[in-house]
């Protein structure tokens, strides 16, 4: 009678949104809207996130957290479900999947002050950041004015006694809070571990942006119910920008100390070609990530992760302009300040890179990993013709 009980008292804080057990309020919604969706079924044909539920007939708080990072967000169950807002049910899963992932950014986030932090006050933090540490940067150099290049400024090996250690800081808050993340969902995923074949779809998915075709390949929702592929490309510009821009600072430290050819570089060298066509991807697609963002269905998304977003887009843009103005000032006498625009906010970036935005990639890359290796093993459920 007391087990009965309690799964009454379950079922109607389930019903009524309310706080589950150790699960927090938005968690709770999650899951009230995923009984109702392996329920009706209708989307199963959609992204990731939804094969992997119908595994599922409860979620607990590790389920919760793996499907809302398998989430991409892309609109397409909103506008197809026709239990969604203004139905009595009110199911809006990418809003719901949104607010969980902007708190598991926080939950897992190392230290976890910090992330609470940003989380708050994300645009603010990553802009009064870069602003400071660009004036600081700029009245250092005054005493270099006139000259020719930037290592005249400021050394090679002080710039790398500058940056180094608040990028490791960066590397190691993330993976200590990947690790946690990996750790706690890999049981909701059968436990099985990682092999080849699953790393290899779960890279393929992460690289080519896979899921943000809509799971039907005609791309995301924006501001209405029709299918676009303007969010992937941008996604795409951004993400490959980044890359070539992280590739080309990488290719000039191998020139450096394998080579002994120190910076500035010129065209057609191999860091100036990457740095110039990442910086260009990154503009263009920070620019329209931007816009997308600003059109945005107000049902899709959660509007509180808004000053995230934006911080984490506006660091972007602003490092790769400031990284193209900086090439074409050399040797002119604006140059210092554009230097200090742009290592500031590249600092800025590396100090909140574990809290900002960029995480969100790094957590559903392994929420991918997971799908992979859990859809390769036998459905635990089975229901139907599985």
């Amino acid at each position: 009678m007391n087990t009965l009980n309690a799964l009454t008292r379950e079922a109607k804080a389930l019903a009524n949104g309310e706080p589950m057990g150790n699960l927090t309020a938005p968690e709770t919604a999650v899951a009230r809207q995923l009984q109702i969706c392996n329920a009706c079924r209708y989307c199963e044909g959609f992204c990731a996130m939804f094969p992997a539920m119908t595994r599922r007939l409860e979620f607990g708080k590790a389920d919760i957290h793996f499907l809302a990072n398998l989430c991409h967000n892309c609109g397409a169950c909103l506008h197809a479900c026709q239990y969604a807002p203004p139905h009595e049910f009110g199911v809006n899963v990418p809003r719901a999947m949104a607010t969980v992932r902007g708190q598991t950014y926080a939950d897992y986030a190392w230290p976890a002050p910090l992330g609470r932090l940003y989380q708050r006050n994300g645009l603010t933090l990553s802009l009064a950041l870069a602003a400071g540490l660009a004036l600081f940067i700029w009245l250092a150099s005054s005493a270099a004015a006139g000259a020719a290049d930037f290592y005249a400024i400021f050394p090679h090996n002080f710039l790398v006694s500058l940056f180094a250690p608040v990028f490791l800081f960066a590397v190691l808050a993330l993976a200590l809070g990947v690790r946690r993340f990996w750790r706690d969902i890999g049981p909701a995923t059968t436990g099985a571990p990682l092999t080849g074949p699953a790393a290899a779809e779960a890279t393929h998915d992460v690289l080519r942006l896979k899921y943000l075709d809509g799971g039907h390949g005609e791309g995301c929702n924006n501001e209405d119910d029709a299918f676009g592929m303007s969010r992937r490309r941008a996604h795409h510009l951004t993400f490959y920008g980044f890359v070539l821009c992280f590739a080309a600072t990488s290719v000039a430290t191998l020139y450096h100390y394998a080579f002994n050819l120190p910076a500035p570089y010129d065209l057609p060298s191999l860091p100036k070609l990457l740095g110039a066509v990442g910086g260009v991807m990154l503009c263009m697609g920070t620019l329209g990530l931007l816009r997308l963002k600003l059109q945005r269905h107000p049902l899709h998304g959660d509007a509180a992760q808004k000053p995230m977003d934006y911080g984490f887009i506006g660091l972007l843009f602003l490092i790769s302009a400031s990284g193209l103005v900086l090439w074409a000032l050399r040797g002119q006498a604006q140059m210092p300040l554009a230097l200090a625009v742009h290592l500031g906010s590249v600092m800025a970036l590396f100090a909140t890179l574990p809290y900002n935005k960029f995480a969100h990639g790094i957590y559903r890359s392994a929420s991918l990993l997971r799908h992979a290796v859990e859809k390769r093993q036998p459905n635990r459920l089975g229901l139907g013709g599985e």
